[in-house]
């Protein structure tokens, strides 16, 4: 299993009855709307999908983002497109 416990921050997800979520760990909020946010976070890039979505909370300098809305699911891609800033959006997805 490979480790992705490589950098200096800790990623952290904590989850209060799929309504309010809390993440440590976020690079960059790369785009957002009521039914999906895609974050960059130190442990690759996170896909959170739902309903009535909104960032409450951004501190990019923490690394800290708290969400409300109706939660469905997370999605985690691999580890390494987090790293490849020149790329765009679309390459660094379905790399």
């Amino acid at each position: 299993m490979e480790d992705l416990s490589n950098s200096g921050r800790t990623h952290k997800v904590t989850m209060t009855n799929r309504r309010t979520c809390a993440i440590n760990g976020v690079s960059d909020v790369l785009s957002f709307d009521v039914h999906e946010i895609l974050l960059e976070t130190e442990q690759g890039m996170l896909m959170i999908k739902g309903d009535e979505l909104h960032v409450n909370r951004l501190t990019l300098d923490k690394g800290e983002v708290d969400i409300d809305g109706r939660i469905d699911s997370f999605t985690y891609s691999d580890q390494n497109l987090a790293g490849h800033k020149n790329e765009s959006l679309l390459n660094r997805l379905f790399r």
